[in-house]
């Protein structure tokens, strides 16, 4: 037996309408979203393929998470499926300032070629898209 894959990572936000707003610019699904708006969930969470970030919202308090965590400490990197030019295109039209790239990279398919791309959160965590280049 072995540690396969990632179910979730998490982060916190110091304004949960502004990410909420912005992930779905992207076109994430937000999970969650309702039952914690009706005050039944203490968090949500943004699904990203077979994984999620769990979002610890402002106020959120809670003993099983990092002792540090701030908002604005997540370093997160996407895997895009498609062109460099479509996932340019669609930060754009999503409003989002790429403020590096697309450069080369090596993701952790490091057999396989790919070029990167970076932005920022309205937290300022740091977001990457991945895009393999071999399909």
């Amino acid at each position: 037996m072995s540690t396969v894959s990632i179910d979730h990572i998490a982060m916190p936000t110091a304004n949960a309408e502004k990410l909420i707003a912005f992930y779905k610019r992207l076109g994430f699904t937000i999970n969650d979203e309702d039952e914690w708006r009706a005050g039944k969930a203490g968090i949500f969470s943004i699904q990203v393929g077979d994984s999620k970030i769990n979002v610890h919202p402002e106020g959120y308090t809670a003993n099983l998470r990092g002792p540090t965590a701030t908002p604005g400490c997540g370093d997160i990197c996407f895997v895009w499926d498609g062109t460099a030019d479509e996932c340019k295109q669609m930060l754009q039209d999503a409003g989002v300032e790429i403020i590096s790239g697309p450069g080369p990279r090596k993701g952790a398919l490091r057999h396989r070629d790919a070029v990167s791309m970076y932005a920022r959160d309205p937290d300022d965590n740091l977001l990457e898209w991945m895009i393999y280049l071999d399909k």
